[in-house]
């Protein structure tokens, strides 16, 4: 079920309806039954895995909490851990390993007949494993008490604002919401209405419109000159961040008209003036996971610079395929683990602030920096949107040839403007939700909104022969 679709509204609809009228643990119930269904409209077998991890994930964390025994600990914690691996192995890695076999035994003269599975990736898959699993190492390091009640934590594990795309939660934050009565002020509701309002202008207006022009030129990168393949760069590094924030925005604004307070999970990523700046920003609870789980479980910076270096470059090439099973999603992160891994070789004296000099020259040089790492950002979303690593390096080779850069499409840059403009005043009023900020003036609030609601609504109307799926729901 899409958030951006007629049945989400009737859906929604049925749920802040009914839901406000229930008391506590008839809301959880409720709450529950309304997770199942809206995952299970896409497939109801899709419920069948869902309902397995929280089983499995429920009874394994009580059995490490109770046991006194440190190797009894350890030994729950692999029998979660290899469920939900062996979960994300079998619907999502086992065809790549098993091609990437044969890739490698054909290059050697041979002709294997290996197995594949025809099989459907569950839509979130990687994203309610990873918060499962957070949940149990939490549980295994003694940061969190298992939850004992049932209801309580599959609500954690299916909350469906956020259970196809994220934020990906951690159970110190969202499993005493769910056991406590939530509050659903006029604050909150209002707050989460230009939440909502936000995400569909972002997903609707300027991903959906930018959609057109990234699938052409992305579909045929070997006929574009390359100031159309600079578009198409510039197109999908706006794209993806309208869609996949977007999509974050509108489910912290209904989690809040639910009376759930959501992490944030983008920050003006783009505003970022070096690489480990912008994964504080981007994707804020994946890039945590992978480093409270990941990075720090493999020694951190702990064990020596070369160990530090070699743990970057392990975290990010593991976050590339947890995007997707492919060669070039790996590769991907290896170049981030790149960038990160020079970027802690040269930062020697830079201070973490997040605060901008007064100075004109100070502007400048931070102005510099947003740009360089905004290019470094842009040209590793080629990998990320073409279909394999022969078309990415096509598609690149092409783009450096610089020829016709007159085919440059200036209208990305109006979105682009739009999106980054969003993303400056959320840094001007240290605050995501800006629009309800009453140190804002009034009328500035109400014409934004008012313009972004016009402009939602002219799109979507453009749009309505065609429902344009977010990005993240095939991760």
């Amino acid at each position: 079920m899409l958030f951006n679709s007629l049945i989400f509204l009737l859906f929604i609809g049925i749920v802040l309806v009914v839901y406000p009228r229930l008391r506590l643990r008839e809301q959880n119930v409720f709450l529950l039954v309304a997770n199942y269904i809206f995952y299970g409209w896409w497939d109801w077998r899709f419920n069948l895995l869902l309902l397995a991890s929280t089983v499995v994930d429920f009874f394994t964390a009580q059995k490490i909490h109770a046991s006194a025994d440190e190797k009894h600990k350890k030994r729950w914690l692999v029998v979660s851990l290899s469920f939900n691996v062996g979960l994300l192995c079998s619907f999502k890695y086992f065809n790549f390993f098993i091609e990437s076999t044969a890739a490698v035994l054909a290059s050697f003269g041979l002709e294997p007949h290996l197995p594949v599975l025809k099989v459907i990736l569950p839509v979130g898959l990687s994203f309610y494993t990873f918060q499962s699993m957070g949940y149990i190492i939490d549980v295994y390091r003694g940061k969190l008490t298992p939850e004992t009640n049932f209801i309580h934590y599959a609500v954690f594990v299916s909350f469906f604002p956020q259970l196809v795309a994220g934020p990906i939660e951690r159970g110190v934050h969202l499993l005493p919401q769910i056991r406590t009565i939530r509050e659903q002020t006029p604050e909150k509701i209002w707050t989460g209405l230009n939440l909502v309002l936000l995400g569909f202008f972002k997903k609707v207006a300027i991903a959906d419109t930018l959609a057109p022009v990234v699938d052409d030129i992305f579909s045929k990168p070997d006929l574009m000159s390359s100031g159309q393949l600079w578009t198409g760069v510039y197109a999908f590094t706006f794209q993806i961040y309208g869609d996949f924030s977007g999509y974050t925005d509108m489910a912290r604004g209904i989690a809040l008209l639910l009376g759930f307070e959501l992490i944030e999970n983008f920050n003006a990523p783009y505003l970022s003036r070096n690489i480990s700046e912008f994964w504080r920003r981007w994707h804020i609870s994946l890039s945590g996971w992978l480093r409270d789980y990941l990075y720090i479980s493999m020694g951190g910076n702990r064990k020596g610079k070369a160990r530090t270096y070699a743990n970057l470059m392990a975290t990010m090439f593991l976050g590339g395929l947890w995007h997707g099973a492919a060669w070039h999603f790996a590769i991907w992160g290896v170049l981030h683990g790149l960038y990160l891994a020079v970027h802690r070789m040269v930062r020697r004296g830079e201070t973490r602030s997040d605060a901008w000099p007064q100075s004109v020259t100070g502007w400048a040089m931070n102005l510099a920096k947003i740009l360089f790492t905004f290019h470094l950002v842009a040209l590793t979303w080629v990998l990320f949107r073409t279909d394999s690593m022969s078309s990415a390096l096509v598609y690149l080779e092409r783009l450096f040839l610089f020829q016709n850069m007159a085919d440059l499409q200036t209208s990305v840059l109006f979105a682009a403007c739009l999106l980054i403009g969003l993303d400056v005043v959320q840094r001007w009023s240290g605050s995501h939700t800006w629009l309800t900020e009453r140190r804002v003036a009034r009328i500035t609030r109400y014409a934004v909104a008012q313009l972004m609601l016009v402009s939602t609504f002219a799109a979507a109307i453009a749009h309505f022969h065609k429902v344009t799926p977010f990005i993240y729901f095939q991760f």
